[in-house]
């Protein structure tokens, strides 16, 4: 396909930013479109609406150039043979999904595509909803079209994960729509699988559950360590030398999973099991026993600490729910903090990026802004985030800071044997301390 032709995006946030950066980096004219003024005004600048590696520099690079575009005109989208709709569909606090936004982008949208146009669904959306989308186009243009694309990004590292994905699922309602699809993907990767709408809405479901699986897995396999002895590192490894698990396997304990999208997957098939099989329990099960973790984590301070938990002062290293992001949406080492300040436990805090506009003000917990800060007159140190200046840090210089010589790292990132040098007491999780 000409390269001259428009691409429209709808939504920008992570998601959408993203996308837009990176057709305009493949060579294509993107406009992307938001109902939200004040975020396309300032992507219109540059700003992203969130951090990302690379993103403000290649979305300003592409603006200079006349190729990307930030609209809150839904006419502005009209000559695009294809739009993707890449909202981050909304995710409660008990990992129930949103799909208002959706529903309400196709309403709209189907008012402006021109005949033979392509809809392109990237947002997460449950089994099945993608035919109901469909149908709604269909409705109001029998040549409109739809097909689902599921996101593969990650934060952190986002747009070379969009732009080198190894794969590209694409679920299509015919021939037809398949064959122009690859067209367009076929300039990121000839790897295309293709599959109909609901197999490739399930492969996302699948994929995030098999993850979430290996996160619970590892957290209670680290545990038994602790029991016995083992040490869940050289576990891992070995077990990553089988062929049949694999060295990318995602095998690492920590504080559990959080961020809404894995378990936003486990409570859509738990739901359907719910309400079709009426026995298959394994989904909801893992969501609930991940939801318990952080209670697990917090029980482990309180144990460490050895004080009255009113007489005690916790720094905590990390807020972002995963290093290489600034968002707080959904961030487990926040949810830790609300449950050490339940036990009257004083906290404070440091993050080298979060974005504390999205925070709640918790006046429970101070805000620092470094390590030194945070690591003054506190009783322990607990890393919740494994931000590469934690590892990077010369941890000798706050060694007189603290009121003991505690660190505990939950991500089991850190040099262990070089804080023990340095005169800390280290501990991590599946193995002895040091």
């Amino acid at each position: 396909m000409k390269k001259s032709n428009k691409i429209g995006v709808i939504g920008l946030w992570h998601l959408g930013s993203v996308l837009c950066a990176s057709w305009a980096k493949l060579g294509f004219n993107v406009v992307g479109f938001d109902h939200d003024k004040e975020r396309v005004n300032r992507l219109s600048q540059g700003m992203a609406p969130v951090f990302e590696p690379n993103l403000e520099e290649t979305v300003k690079k592409f603006i200079e150039k006349g190729t990307l575009n930030f609209s809150n005109s839904l006419e502005d989208l009209k000559e695009c043979n294809f739009i993707i709709l890449s909202y981050d569909t909304p995710v409660s606090d008990n990992d129930s999904v949103d799909l208002s936004i959706l529903e309400k982008s196709v309403n709209d949208i189907k008012n402006i595509m021109k005949d033979n146009s392509i809809l392109i669904v990237s947002s997460q959306s449950p089994a099945g909803y993608c035919s109901l989308l469909r149908k709604n186009l269909q409705n109001y243009n029998d040549t409109l079209e739809l097909a689902y694309s599921p996101e593969n990004l990650r934060l952190g590292e986002a747009i070379d994960c969009y732009l080198n994905p190894g794969r590209i699922i694409l679920g299509v309602p015919n021939n037809n729509t398949e064959k122009r699809c690859r067209s367009l993907f076929e300039n990121i990767t000839n790897h295309i699988i293709s599959m109909n709408l609901e197999s490739s809405e399930m492969v996302k479901h699948g994929i995030n559950s098999f993850l979430a699986t290996s996160v619970v897995f590892a957290n209670h396999l680290s545990d038994v360590c602790e029991q016995t002895g083992a040490n869940v590192n050289d576990v891992i490894d070995g077990m990553k030398t089988d062929i049949r698990i694999g060295k990318k396997a995602y095998l690492s304990p920590g504080i559990g999973f959080s961020g809404g999208t894995l378990g936003r997957d486990l409570k859509v098939l738990g739901e359907f099991n719910k309400n079709f099989s009426g026995h298959a329990k394994l989904f909801s099960f893992i969501h609930k026993t991940n939801l318990e973790r952080k209670n697990t984590i917090k029980d482990k301070i309180v144990e460490l600490l050895k004080i009255p938990s009113r007489e005690a002062t916790v720094g905590v290293l990390g807020l972002t729910y995963k290093p290489g992001t600034s968002t707080l949406r959904r961030s487990l080492p926040l949810e830790i903090i609300n449950l050490l300040t339940d036990e009257e436990i004083k906290v404070k805090a440091y993050d080298p990026k979060a974005d504390y506009s999205e925070l709640s003000f918790n006046s429970k917990f101070i805000i620092a802004n470094s390590i030194k800060e945070v690591s003054a007159d506190v009783d322990m140190l607990v890393l919740l985030t494994e931000w590469p200046v934690f590892k990077d840090f010369d941890w000798s210089d706050i060694k007189d800071s603290l009121n003991t010589n505690i660190i505990f790292d939950t991500k089991n990132y850190l040099n262990g044997v070089s804080l023990k040098e340095k005169g800390f007491k280290y501990y991590s999780l599946g193995k002895k301390s040091l």
